[in-house]
């Protein structure tokens, strides 16, 4: 048995968060009491304790989010982070996210929160139901959902309520929109209007019923997520670049030819060119390379060409049907991205001529994870599971490595003897 002493007013956050753990181990190993009603106390006592310590780990989350450092660890969101190296539902990490958004926004509901006196139901209610109004408003409906928990609403009646003002408030903002001209449509069919306007450009409203709206989850929601750490668009403009890129084929596979030399490829500074003639900076030339369906035309000495793209560089559809059948989504541990959306990697970088274009050497990983096996490949451990497919597992930064909360994921064992250079297929 443990023992934990700690001066609370002394220690730091470190201190406070181990003793903690240590208490929960050791508390999690005990027997129930045989009393029921001890049980019963022992319970509440105990709920309102974890609710407060989902007051400090909003902070913490909310530090993470703000300041991207989930994506030096691998993972392209916050959320990925949650659901993947923490292990919890997706559910769960969404409301946990979403917390630790509007935190700062709710100084009523931390406050609360904090002190024991809401619950993490009732705080959780109110951030979701504030978390698409500007900060005035938000101010308004914290008040006004605090008095329905005040009243003894249950959770399920304020989140409710909160719905309910969220209508009034679209209502009172958009009340030129009639509703009669899209309810005559109904809602068993799903509808699209798109109106031309002077610039050239297109409006575009609608409505899609259950099935359909499954479908454009399915095949738009993984194309528009954030791109990585430094993309700032918000999701209306992310989902309209997947869109468009679904409407051109552009995720399936672009045809843009990149005349480099290999030197270009793998590090040098000559820069590359299209087939018209328009210089490439060799920067570029190696992000257009990562990209799905680019097809390099590779330049020896003498302008000598070693390989002409297409066929020797990239997976062929028979090749890629078997890969997707292999790979159900990303090969990376606990990316959840479907395989039909992913990209062909070649395993051990094909730019390095470590890796040919044969089944035996190719996996498939998302668009986010492919760019970052090859800019952190010492984040990567390559592996394979009991029935030879490949397996990536993410590696902490090496900066954390030696720390006692850098541990990697589970079955981490350290960084791979020859790291990956891989070039998107």
């Amino acid at each position: 048995m443990q023992s934990v002493t700690v001066e609370l007013e002394a220690a730091s956050t470190m201190e406070l968060v181990n003793a903690l753990s240590t208490i929960a181990t050791e508390l999690a190993q005990r027997e129930a009491p045989e009393s029921a009603a001890a049980c019963l106390e022992l319970t509440e006592t105990l709920v309102a304790a974890s609710d407060m310590q989902e007051s400090a780990l909003a902070a913490f989350i909310g530090r993470v989010d703000a300041t991207k450092e989930q994506a030096r660890w691998g993972y392209p969101s916050t959320q990925a982070w949650l659901r993947s190296r923490l292990g919890m539902r997706d559910n769960r990490a969404k409301e946990r996210l979403t917390l630790a958004r509007q935190r700062h926004r709710l100084p009523l509901v931390a406050e609360q929160l904090a002190a024991g006196e809401l619950s993490y139901g009732y705080a959780v209610t109110v951030a979701d139901s504030v978390s698409r109004l500007d900060d005035t408003d938000c101010a308004e409906a914290e008040a006004a959902l605090l008095g329905f928990v005040d009243q003894g609403f249950s959770a399920g009646k304020v989140a409710a309520f909160g719905r309910r003002i969220r209508d009034l408030i679209a209502e009172r903002d958009d009340s030129e929109d009639a509703p009669d001209e899209d309810t005559k449509h109904g809602y068993d069919k799903s509808w699209l209007t798109t109106t031309r306007s002077l610039d050239g450009g297109r409006y575009v409203k609608g409505w899609l019923n259950p099935e359909d709206a499954a479908i454009w989850d399915g095949v738009l929601a993984p194309l528009a997520k954030p791109a990585g750490p430094d993309d700032h668009r918000d999701l209306p403009e992310r989902t309209a670049a997947a869109l468009t890129s679904v409407l051109s084929g552009g995720h399936k596979a672009s045809k843009v030819t990149v005349i480099c030399d290999l030197e270009t490829l793998t590090g040098g500074n000559a820069p590359a060119r299209l087939t018209d003639g328009t210089p490439i900076p060799a920067a570029q030339a190696r992000r257009i390379a990562l990209a799905a369906g680019v097809s390099p035309l590779l330049l020896g000495r003498g302008n000598t060409p070693l390989y002409l793209g297409y066929r020797e560089r990239f997976a062929s559809a028979a090749q890629r049907q078997v890969l997707e059948t292999l790979y159900p989504s990303c090969a990376v541990r606990g990316c959840e991205v479907p395989g039909t959306l992913c990209e062909v990697d070649h395993v051990h970088g094909w730019a390095l001529g470590r890796s040919p274009t044969d089944i035996d050497q190719l996996a498939l990983t998302c668009g986010w994870h492919n760019r970052f096996k090859h800019t952190n490949p010492d984040q990567i451990q390559i592996g394979k599971d009991h029935d030879g497919r490949y397996v990536y597992r993410l590696l902490p930064p090496a900066d954390a490595r030696g720390s006692t909360t850098g541990a990697g994921p589970p079955g981490s064992i350290g960084p791979p003897d020859n790291p990956a250079l891989d070039w998107a297929a």
